[in-house]
């Protein structure tokens, strides 16, 4: 009687392990969405930018650059969706809301956050190549006798009180010996304003922001001019989720297709022609006369890039119109030029 209790148990656990390894498989066959699958079933790419409100929150120190931002966003909708692609755009008042809400699903890509390996790990985030090469410096009154950093001797540089900022312009001074006199100010507006009525013989903050507070001063401070000097260097860049190997890929390679345009003399104006006639190898390549990248990528046309560079141009000219002279920043292209003109800009090859 025993031995038949226990042979019936067995059944009964054997039965039960066999239910669970059935709702197990069941369950690894639905197959979690990609961010490709899941982009082109909305009909629409989720991108979130960063626009730094009025009141600096003393983290993110870059000057607004959601224009850019949202250009490399439109791109890559086009890569994925073609021509008559649909982009959301989704506003953040910090990196750290826009990386949450990507971390989230809440968005499918993030573009202008700092790749930082907290970021990476805290967040399960990964970041493409850099769109734009931002970095702390120094705006000084145009009638200060100041050629560089050297110069800022006696002077009085302002600062926002508790920032990176503050640390790295202090560090950085001290350490090659230049005697500044700095004045903390808790709020941005403030030491803008300091600049303006000349409290503060010059300022130091990201470049980005120093060109924001010349187009907002500009009676006041149209003279006054930026240092070469840089004390630090931070790109801003994409970031997307790290479980999606080919969602990174299209992202990355879109970027590089973007540089390579401008690169190549390929425009938005001439794309359709040259896509024609150009016997150049790279152009060819990189407008899809075979089908290497699309199908490398997954993506459904060979032209891909092409479309995109039709739809929102190339770097150089989404520089121009967002952030560059054609913009109310009017930021100089520095190190944001191509490789091949002194910057930092520089794409793999797109095969």
């Amino acid at each position: 009687m025993r031995r038949v209790h226990q042979f019936k148990t067995l059944l009964v656990t054997l039965a039960a392990l066999c239910a669970t390894g059935t709702a197990c498989c069941a369950a690894g066959a639905v197959r979690a969405q990609t961010t490709v699958e899941r982009v082109r079933t909305a009909g629409s790419l989720s991108c979130a930018v960063v626009a730094t409100p009025e009141d600096w929150n003393k983290t993110d120190l870059h000057g607004t650059l959601a224009a850019l931002d949202g250009e490399i966003c439109r791109a890559v909708a086009v890569a994925v969706l073609g021509a008559k692609a649909k982009t959301t755009i989704k506003t953040f008042d910090s990196e750290l809301q826009a990386e949450e809400a990507l971390s989230k699903s809440a968005v499918d890509l993030a573009v202008g956050v700092t790749p930082e390996a907290t970021s990476m790990w805290h967040w399960n985030i990964a970041f493409g190549p850099p769109v734009f090469y931002d970095g702390q410096t120094v705006l000084v009154r145009g009638d200060a006798p100041v050629a560089g950093i050297a110069d800022l001797a006696g002077l009085k540089v302002c600062v926002v009180e508790g920032t990176d900022n503050e640390k790295v312009l202090l560090a950085r001074t001290v350490a090659r010996g230049i005697a500044i006199s700095p004045l903390p100010f808790q709020e941005e507006g403030e030491m803008d304003d300091g600049l303006a009525v000349r409290h503060c013989d010059a300022i130091s903050a990201y470049l980005s922001r120093l060109m924001q507070v010349k187009a907002t001063y500009a009676k006041q401070l149209g003279r006054d001019r930026i240092l070469g000097d840089l004390l630090t260097l931070s790109p801003i860049a994409p970031a997307y989720r790290r479980d999606d190997p080919q969602w990174s890929a299209i992202v990355d390679w879109t970027v590089y297709a973007l540089i390579q345009a401008e690169a190549s003399g390929v425009t938005a104006a001439n794309v359709a022609a040259q896509l024609k006639a150009s016997e150049d190898p790279v152009v060819q390549r990189l407008l899809g006369v075979d089908w290497a990248a699309s199908r490398a990528l997954g993506l459904a046309a060979k032209d891909w890039a092409a479309q995109v560079i039709a739809a929102v141009g190339n770097y150089g000219e989404i520089y121009e119109r967002t952030v560059g002279p054609g913009s109310a920043l009017q930021i100089p292209r520095g190190l944001n030029a191509l490789w091949s003109n002194g910057g930092l800009m520089h794409p793999l090859p797109v095969q």
